[in-house]
C-alpha cells in the first residue's frame, strides 16, 4: 500500500525510513538492494496537438535516462474534462507512482488530482494547473501572462497602431477555462489597455484543440468584422487554423496574425509573412523537468525543484536568426 503523498511530503524526515512503501528500492532474496521500477503515468490534453507530442519527446528522453517506465496517455483529438477525465481514471487504475497531469480544467480535474493524491500517488501539473496546488509536487509552465503581453505588442507594431486609431482585433482560444489561456488572455488584454487602448478585442472563440474549428471561427469573424485588423491565436491548434483561413481567403499580410507555439509548419509561415510573430514555449524541457523532479522526490524524499517552476517564452519573427528558428520549433518522434 502506498504512502499518501500528502504524508510524505509533510513528514520529509520520514522518508529514509519509507523506502519500501514509496517505491524507491526492494530486496532480493538473497538480500541484495536493487533498484525497483518507478513507473510515471503522464496525462496530456490532445495527443495530435504538436505541443503535446513536442512534450513526449522530452518526457521519453527524462524517462530512459533516468531508467524509470513512461505511461504515456492522452485523447488522440479532443481536449477536453469530459474526454480526460476517464482517462486519468484509467491510468491511476495502473496503480502508477506517480502522475504527470495537463488538467484540461483546472475545477473538472480537481477530483482526478486529490483522488491521485489519496492513492499515495505523487502528482504533478505541467503547463496547466488544478485549482488546488497545496498536494502536487511542482507545478511547470511557461509564462503565459508575458506571453500574452509579447502578443499584444507585436500585434500592434503590425497594425501600424498610432494614438487616436480604432482598430478591431479577436482572440482564438482552446477552452475558456484551462489555465494557460486564460493566463495569456488576461496578459494580452491588460497590455492592450495599458499600452493600446485604441484597440478593441471584439469577439473571443473557442476550438478545443480543433484546428478546422478555429479556421471555421476565423472565417465566421471575417464576415461579422469586414475591417478586423488582427488576430491573436492563443495556442498552437487556433494558430494552424487561423493561417489556413486567411490563406484561403487571400488576406496574408492584410490581417495581423500573431500565434502561440512553434508548431513545424507555422514557424515556415513566418517568413512568408503569414504570421507576424509566434510565441515560443519548451514543451519538450516541461516535461523533463517534470520527469526528473518526481524521480529526484520518490528516489530521496525531497526535490530541489520549487513548487512552481515558470519557463520564459521567446518571440520569433522576421527577424529571428534561422538558427534560433530551428532551436525553438517544436520537435516530435
Amino acid at each position: 500500500m502506498k504512502t499518501p503523498f500528502r504524508t510524505v511530503a509533510v513528514v520529509g524526515a520520514l522518508a529514509a525510513a519509507s523506502i519500501a512503501i514509496t517505491g524507491c528500492s526492494t530486496t532480493e532474496a538473497g538480500g541484495e538492494p536493487t533498484a525497483e521500477d518507478i513507473s510515471i503515468a503522464f496525462v496530456m490534453g490532445a495527443e495530435s496537438d504538436p505541443f503535446f507530442q513536442a512534450m513526449k519527446v522530452g518526457a521519453e528522453e527524462e524517462a530512459a535516462a533516468q531508467g524509470v517506465e513512461l505511461i504515456w496517455q492522452g485523447d488522440p483529438a479532443n481536449y477536453s474534462a469530459e474526454t480526460q477525465i476517464p482517462i486519468v481514471d484509467a491510468v491511476l487504475a495502473q496503480q502508477p507512482d506517480a502522475l504527470v497531469l495537463i488538467p484540461t480544467d483546472p475545477v473538472a480535474l480537481q477530483a482526478s488530482v486529490d483522488k491521485a493524491v489519496a492513492a499515495g500517488i505523487v502528482v504533478a501539473n505541467v503547463d496547466t494547473r488544478v485549482e488546488d496546488l497545496s498536494d502536487v509536487l511542482t507545478f511547470i509552465t511557461g509564462d503565459n501572462t508575458d506571453g500574452g503581453a509579447k502578443a499584444a505588442d507585436a500585434l500592434a507594431a503590425k497594425i501600424g497602431y498610432e494614438e487616436g486609431g480604432s482598430y478591431e482585433v479577436v482572440v482564438g482560444l482552446t477552452s475558456p477555462t484551462a489555465t494557460t489561456n486564460v493566463g495569456r488572455l488576461d496578459g494580452f488584454t491588460a497590455q492592450i489597455e495599458a499600452e493600446y487602448p485604441g484597440i478593441a478585442i471584439v469577439d473571443v472563440a473557442y476550438s478545443e484543440s480543433n484546428p478546422e474549428k478555429a479556421a471555421t471561427n476565423v472565417n465566421n469573424w471575417l464576415t461579422k468584422y469586414p475591417g478586423l485588423d488582427g488576430i491573436f491565436a492563443i495556442d498552437g491548434t487556433n494558430a494552424s487554423g487561423a493561417a489556413a483561413a486567411l490563406e484561403a481567403k487571400g488576406l496574408v499580410g492584410t490581417i495581423g496574425l500573431v500565434g502561440y507555439d512553434a508548431y513545424p509548419d507555422n514557424v515556415a509561415k513566418i517568413e512568408s509573412g503569414i504570421f507576424t510573430a509566434l510565441i515560443a514555449q519548451d514543451p519538450a524541457e516541461e516535461a523533463r523537468l517534470a520527469i526528473r523532479t518526481i524521480v529526484e522526490f520518490i528516489r530521496n524524499g525531497s526535490t530541489s525543484t520549487p513548487a512552481e517552476v515558470v519557463i520564459p517564452n521567446v518571440t520569433l519573427d522576421a527577424n529571428t536568426s534561422a538558427a534560433d528558428l530551428a532551436k525553438y520549433t517544436y520537435v516530435a518522434n
